[in-house]
């Protein structure tokens, strides 16, 4: 018994200091307190009197010992997700005419719950901001799967929407472009940048009306957006050309030397990516045409070629 009393006065219980709290010591007159949670106890932190053995545990009657159990014992609703137009934040009234303990309502009780029913569906969108919204957080589902865009991003972009429908720049505009413009911007934020032109593939429209509608949101919401690098772009180039981590790491260390002797200033980020990649693929030896780095990287053969050469040139790689 005595080498288990002193096992458990080893154990280190959780404790909480509180300092001015409303625990007053009646010997030394001290308000700075802790509390033991494990034992329910308030201790003086100055002369050791135990004020009060019957603190109040706030937390849940329920103990999880995982991350699922925790999860399936909670009794709280979602997060909030701004990327639904209700935030998550909603009331749904069943079809089921039946009351909580299973028993069927009566003829008058199903008329009233039909009519609350029908009212709440109707005030859900009952002005035009939210039945803009509605449909625009649909889209914006829509297009994320498509892309393949992660929930942070989506929840970006749903954030950047609603500052710009809240400012009223969606007059004039399709819903649709602004959604895209949105998206390429969070995408912008989170530096996992998609080019336009995949960005205007993907949802069919213009390159000219996606790039206005980008222009308004940087204009008139004087958002923080960092330019693209094309560092970033490597990885992702890198795998759909199906290049070794050799090669990928190559082309970055191009491109920070690049970057250092400011050979990126001016040009365009999927431009320099696709030549560092270029290069990078000659000297490790996983060659790849020229042809299937543009088509990759959605650019020109020939802006493959001239800053391939400018890299050649300036940094002065031998790739012979």
């Amino acid at each position: 018994m005595i080498g288990l009393a002193s096992k458990q006065s080893k154990t280190k219980q959780p404790k909480e200091r509180i300092g001015a709290s409303n625990y007053c010591c009646p010997a030394c007159s001290c308000d700075d307190v802790y509390i033991d949670h494990t034992r329910g106890e308030v201790t003086c932190s100055n002369c050791g009197v135990v004020l009060s053995d019957r603190s109040i545990d706030q937390g849940p009657e329920w103990r999880a010992f995982t991350a699922d159990e925790q999860n399936a014992r909670q009794r709280v609703g979602g997060p909030t997700d701004w990327s639904k137009f209700d935030q998550g934040l909603t009331t749904i009234i069943g079809r089921q005419n039946v009351d909580a303990s299973g028993r069927k309502l009566t003829s008058t009780r199903r008329a009233q719950i039909h009519r609350l029913r029908k009212w709440q569906i109707r005030t859900k969108v009952h002005s035009s901001d939210k039945r803009n919204l509605a449909v625009a957080m649909t889209e914006l589902h829509r297009i994320s799967s498509q892309l393949s865009i992660p929930y942070s991003i989506r929840e970006t972009s749903a954030v950047i929407y609603r500052k710009a429908l809240r400012k009223r720049l969606t007059r004039g505009r399709t819903i649709l472009g602004m959604i895209a413009a949105s998206l390429y911007l969070a995408c912008r934020v989170h530096q996992v940048p998609r080019p336009l032109e995949e960005v205007c593939d993907q949802i069919h429209i213009t390159r000219k009306e996606l790039s206005l509608c980008v222009r308004l949101i940087i204009r008139y919401l004087n958002l923080k957006i960092p330019f693209s690098s094309p560092i970033d772009f490597i990885h992702r180039f890198g795998t759909e050309l199906d290049l070794p981590g050799e090669a990928k790491k190559k082309a970055i260390d191009i491109l920070t030397l690049a970057k250092e002797q400011r050979l990126t200033i001016g040009k365009d980020p999927k431009g320099m990516a696709a030549a560092a990649i270029y290069v990078a693929s000659i000297l490790t030896g996983a060659r790849r045409t020229q042809l299937e780095i543009a088509r990759t990287a959605r650019v020109t053969e020939v802006t493959v070629r001239n800053r391939y050469k400018e890299m050649v040139e300036k940094l002065g790689i031998s790739t012979t």
